[in-house]
């Protein structure tokens, strides 16, 4: 209670100042910064080299344990994904210990054990600390690394890197960190299909000898413990884990800044918006001077909801749902400015060009009193109430030794945010955030967004999702003479089976996995429909039941989920009335499509055709070679934006005569959900009843 009433006058006397003579026509002269007394963590090493911090703080009958290897950035090359492989199978039963026992323990305990590949995570009652560091101990000497485990963990890896293939933010981030580093730096390297094939059992074990060892390592206690417990339970413990050979790790420079502003162009033509990041590499340490004037210069910039980034790009155009920027410390020779946000494509070029602008003002324009005051308020705040936690005395404490800072950093830190001034925040503006020598990397769909980032006058150069410099992309093609969009419809109709097998189609009952981001099960979803209209959609998860369903009778619908029954909205239901039978080609009138163009989809060329309906516009986009359906767009409006809707069709087998497609893939903004389909009946198991 003490602590807290002593945050609250620090917070207020900032906020307010003490001061009989007010003259309320000029900013006050900042007070000076409140004093700051850090409890200082016990500290002993262990023979093998293992530095022990220890904060005893009894508040709660609750200990944890942190091990914190701290190893150089490695190299992974050829076989990059090792350590993530290595991090999923660690903490997962030891050599004394199996898999499922040990498991069943951590559970019964009530604690948490995790690992990475180059440290751990331990939480437990304090009553039951001697045994949740004794297994914390074995998993870390002892682990069960098994040939099975490694296959299975290999073949999760891989999944995941396939789930990622067409996400946006996943490209974004790949291909910035290779641009601004370099691929054969370890912050610019990327795992892929091929480096994780190229692992073998082997070089996980090689790597846990040669990487993960006590010869660089800390373990921090927090919690209520006494100093003379934890010395036993650790020298009991962890002194029988043995050093291995010191490892000389030579770091490569990372790439150079570009030489001029230029936009590193991605084309993801599956994107429904854009990922915009100005970047540049910095040469920053938590040590060094200007390390709190960055802070205050970019918590400005683009740091908070009030930051210069987030009233332009967001309050004020709305371009997007949040602008931010950040700049990265290092102690090794690596490290970022960042700024930048996702974005609609039809903005994306102006979202670049205010980017800039805000950077550019932060560089030759002093800041706002009062934007000043903020920032350092937030900061003050932020820091006074992080003294609340004893973790955060164990992390202060652990980052004095791992960032080689002075010891009174922490007790120092408000002063020096406080003594920041607005010339501080231009100098390290113009030093540290280098728009004339900036990549502003932008992955977006080319065909809706080069043509007016051409416009900005930026040079462009451009990349493939994996940071390959590459040709500009073609987006249209000569459409073959004669050719219209009537000619289209009829051969994709021809070609899933013919008029006369379309119309025999009465019914459809379609059963898919359903993969959701994020999720860790996949719900089944069963489609139903009945000519000319009626559908039903109902999506199972075993052992949650009825997740959500969705029902038109023809007349009438709604969607359930949780309990409440949510009727449809007049414009769906006008739309689903509308709809004349099962296979939409078969009713288009000529007069509502256009054949716009020939554009690539996934490598594959494709007719563009316009649909104008009602007053609303979608697209539809069949195979060139095939004639099937590939894709389709819809643009909503929602909460003040356009969010267009894309549906991917593919991997299309026979069924009663027709060809359906047995892989669907539906984005709605940045999310995407796929459907597998395992099973399609047409004309059977379906009737009027399941749509009541």
């Amino acid at each position: 209670m003490k602590t807290k009433i002593s945050a609250f006058v620090v917070l207020f006397l900032m906020a307010m100042g003490v001061n009989a003579q007010i003259d309320r026509s000029k900013m006050p002269e900042p007070g000076p910064a409140p004093k700051i007394t850090l409890e200082k963590p016990g500290e002993f090493e262990l023979k093998n080299g293992i530095k022990v911090l220890v904060v005893e703080n009894n508040k709660l009958p609750r200990v944890s344990y942190s091990l914190t290897i701290d190893n150089r950035p490695i190299k992974e090359g050829k076989i990059a994904g090792v350590s993530s492989i290595l991090a999923a199978m660690l903490g997962n039963g030891t050599t004394n210990i199996p898999k499922d026992e040990f498991n069943d323990e951590i559970d019964f305990l009530g604690a948490s054990l995790g690992f990475g590949s180059q440290g751990a995570f331990a939480s437990s009652l304090s009553k039951y600390s001697d045994r949740i560091i004794e297994l914390m101990a074995d998993a870390a000497i002892n682990p069960l690394l098994t040939k099975k485990e490694f296959e299975k963990e290999k073949e999760k890896l891989i999944e995941n890197l396939k789930s990622n293939e067409k996400s946006v933010d996943a490209v974004a981030g790949r291909v910035g960190g290779a641009l601004s580093y370099g691929k054969n730096h370890p912050r610019g390297e990327f795992v892929t299909e091929e480096t994780v094939n190229n692992i073998e059992f082997g070089d996980i074990l090689a790597f846990y000898e040669k990487y993960f060892n006590p010869n660089n390592a800390y373990i921090v206690v927090v919690g209520d413990v006494k100093m003379s417990d934890v010395k036993k339970q650790l020298k009991e413990h962890f002194s029988a884990w043995e050093k291995s050979a010191d490892i000389n790790i030579t770091l490569p420079e990372p790439k150079a800044n570009a030489q001029y502003t230029q936009i590193n162009f991605v084309d993801m033509p599956n994107a429904v918006q854009s990922n915009i990041s100005l970047t540049n590499n910095v040469d920053l340490k938590m040590k060094d001077e200007d390390y709190h004037k960055v802070l205050i210069a970019n918590k400005i910039l683009g740091g908070g909801f009030g930051s210069y980034l987030n009233m332009n790009l967001r309050e004020e155009h709305g371009y997007t749902y949040g602008a931010r920027s950040s700049v990265g410390t290092s102690r090794w020779n690596a490290s970022r400015f960042t700024a930048g946000a996702a974005v609609r494509n039809a903005v994306t070029d102006s979202a670049v060009v205010e980017t800039l602008k805000e950077i550019n003002r932060i560089k030759t324009e002093p800041v706002d009193s009062k934007d000043l005051a903020n920032a350092k308020a937030k900061y003050v705040g932020d820091f006074v109430l992080a003294l609340e936690s004893p973790q955060t005395i164990a992390r202060y404490a652990l980052n004095i030794k791992l960032n080689d800072l002075p010891e009174d950093f922490y007790a120092t830190y408000l002063e020096k945010i406080n003594a920041v001034t607005k010339d501080d925040v231009m100098r390290v503006a113009n030093k540290y955030f280098k728009t004339e020598n900036a990549r502003v990397i932008v992955v977006g769909k080319g065909s809706d967004v080069l043509e007016n980032l051409e416009k900005t006058g930026i040079p462009i150069k451009y990349y493939d999702a994996y940071a390959n410099p590459t040709e500009k992309p073609v987006f249209s093609k000569p459409l073959p003479s004669g050719l219209t969009a009537e000619t289209v419809i009829k051969n994709y109709v021809k070609a899933i089976g013919g008029e006369d097998a379309l119309r025999k189609v009465n019914t459809t009952m379609v059963v898919s996995d359903m993969t959701i981001p994020g999720a860790p099960f996949k719900p089944t979803a069963t489609i139903k429909q009945m000519a000319p209209n009626k559908y039903k959609m109902e999506v199972v998860a075993e052992g949650m039941g009825t997740l959500m369903k969705q029902n038109f009778d023809g007349e009438n619908g709604y969607m359930e989920q949780q309990g409440r029954k949510i009727p449809m909205e007049d414009k769906e239901l006008s739309t689903r009335k509308s709809s004349e039978g099962l296979f939409d080609e078969l009713y288009i009138e000529p007069s509502t499509i256009e054949l716009e163009s020939m554009t690539t989809i996934e490598g594959n060329d494709a007719y563009k055709i316009k649909v104008t309906k009602d007053g609303e516009t979608s697209y539809r986009y069949y195979d060139a070679k095939t004639g099937y359906l590939i894709r389709t767009e819809t643009t909503i409006e929602a909460q003040g934006q356009s969010i267009t809707n894309t549906t991917d069709f593919s991997n299309y087998k026979e069924v009663d005569g027709v060809m359906m497609p047995y892989t669907m893939k539906v984005t709605t903004g940045p999310q995407s959900f796929v459907f597998e389909t395992k099973e399609v009946k047409i004309n059977e198991g379906v009737t009027a009843e399941d749509f009541n």
